[in-house]
């Protein structure tokens, strides 16, 4: 099964895809973070999400999406960027009929960690662990859209 991980960002975005074959060890097919700036419009940066959306389904046809769910935040203008960018998000992957699943920063953490109130530097190690790969040089938005499709392939087992 091909999986999409998503942590969804207006300045930055997370993508990731893994390989997710039943009885098999997971695969990391692709990853980044994909960054938008702050000096183009705004309807323009939600643009260039939605094209690197289709761009990622259309080369990886992923069977599945999870995408972190929204998180409250004091900061209220990066808030409703982040909202407005999963709209954009959700609907393309909508429009390609890609079932979509929404996890919590808590339930990727228990799934990745085996704990809720892991920090970002154990979810990184348990990324490298699981995959084998190095995330050091990686951006956490990349290695946080990892952890959410190792956590919709370790859901989709059970």
């Amino acid at each position: 099964m091909i999986i999409l991980g998503i942590d969804p960002g207006y300045g930055r975005l997370g993508l990731a895809i893994i390989d997710a074959e039943k009885g098999k060890k997971e695969i990391l097919v692709y990853s980044e973070c994909f960054e938008t700036s702050p000096k183009i419009a705004h309807a323009e940066r939600l643009n260039l999400i939605q094209e690197k959306i289709r761009k990622i389904v259309g080369e990886f046809s992923p069977e599945a999406a999870g995408i972190e769910s929204l998180a409250f935040s004091k900061n209220k203008k990066t808030a409703f960027g982040v909202a407005e960018a999963r709209g954009v998000i959700l609907s393309e992957l909508a429009g390609k009929n890609i079932s979509v699943s929404e996890y919590t920063p808590g339930q990727i953490k228990i799934a990745v960690t085996g704990h809720g109130g892991s920090d970002k530097n154990q979810v990184r190690k348990m990324v490298e662990i699981i995959l084998g790969n190095k995330f050091h040089k990686a951006k956490d938005d990349e290695c946080d859209a990892v952890a959410m499709a190792l956590t919709l392939a370790a859901i989709r087992r059970f």
